[in-house]
């Protein structure tokens, strides 16, 4: 029989983990009823995971709380071993976030360490049936906590599909731009190659050679301003999904004057990484250059509504995006 296999004989089998030793044996004496097997103890969650694979109970009554080993990462590795275990938290009415915790990890339902005996029994022959049970007293909570964490994935989720969206954009742009410049260049560099091979040839008397050489120098300058339009083109154009607060604080590591000021979450945006440096690093410079040797220059990222602000920003930043840069 493995782990969380109801036996023939319709009795529950559980194991009652919690490193208190008499609140573990009032447990234990409370559950041995007609229909409930207490068929072990766990003082720790490293001993409950070997009596887990000895025993092979169908519900753990699991202590979130525990030295070594808490309830939160017991229950997570009994879940990857056994899945079709059930185990119930035990919690304390002020760890609400534990609670949310040992149910991401894989728990039925928890119930309150000061609940009634007939709430903890209800709470274990409802988990053995498949049920799910939370305490009311902590259920609304965490419910809001819940919710708050799965927009939190929403988000984050969002952010990674406008980062792909970004990376295929730039792809696509990065391939019409190829485009162009194989068909731009390829006339410039015909003709150059073409007066290269006249010369080789040779036999041109001195004004022929005068006027191919007059040729082949504007053909050269102007396939040299081809390549630096190209070149702005790039800089200007092609952008990446960049973390603006690790821009932020890469230019603010090389002066100790330089203080940085950011959200906890990253801010993110679209844009061309090399520009973006260089504009931070002029704003900076300018900022060490004009303030006294004894003041912090200081740099705001922020991720609000505010339109961006300063000066020469040029096409590298735009003016659409939210994020904020200033140097004070």
């Amino acid at each position: 029989m493995t782990a969380g296999t109801l036996p023939l004989s319709g009795r529950v089998r559980v194991l009652v983990v919690d490193d208190n030793d008499g609140f573990r044996g009032s447990l234990a004496a409370l559950l041995g009823g007609e229909d409930l097997e207490v068929v072990g103890e766990a003082s720790s969650g490293i001993e409950a995971i070997r009596l887990v694979n000895e025993l092979a109970p169908d519900v753990v009554l699991m202590d979130v709380r525990m030295p070594q080993m808490d309830g939160i990462e017991t229950t997570r590795r009994l879940k990857a071993q056994h899945p079709s275990l059930e185990v119930v938290a035990l919690t304390g009415l002020e760890e609400e976030r534990a609670v949310r915790e040992m149910l991401v990890a894989g728990a039925s339902g928890y119930v309150l360490k000061d609940s009634e005996g007939d709430e903890i029994i209800h709470a274990v022959r409802r988990a053995a049936s498949g049920g799910a049970l939370l305490s009311p007293d902590v259920t609304p909570t965490v419910i809001e906590q819940l919710l708050e964490a799965l927009e939190r994935e929403r988000r984050r989720t969002r952010q990674l599909e406008i980062a792909q969206e970004a990376l295929l954009e730039r792809g696509a742009r990065r391939q019409q731009l190829i485009g162009r410049v194989g068909h731009e260049l390829r006339t410039p560099v015909t003709v150059i190659l073409g007066l290269a091979q006249t010369l080789r040839r040779g036999g041109l008397d001195d004004q022929q050679l005068d006027e191919v050489l007059d040729t082949l120098v504007l053909r050269t300058e102007g396939l040299a301003r081809l390549v630096r339009r190209f070149e702005a083109a790039i800089e200007a154009g092609l952008t990446e999904w960049a973390n603006v607060t690790g821009l932020a604080k890469e230019v603010g590591a090389r002066d100790p004057r330089i203080r940085v000021e950011a959200p906890l979450a990253p801010v993110m945006t679209a844009l061309n990484r090399t520009a973006g440096i260089r504009i931070l690093e002029e704003l900076v410079e300018n900022a060490l250059a004009f303030s006294p040797e004894t003041s912090e220059v200081v740099i705001r990222v922020s991720n609000d509504d505010a339109p961006t602000r300063g000066s020469g920003w040029g096409s590298a930043w735009p003016g659409s995006q939210h994020e904020r840069w200033t140097a004070t």
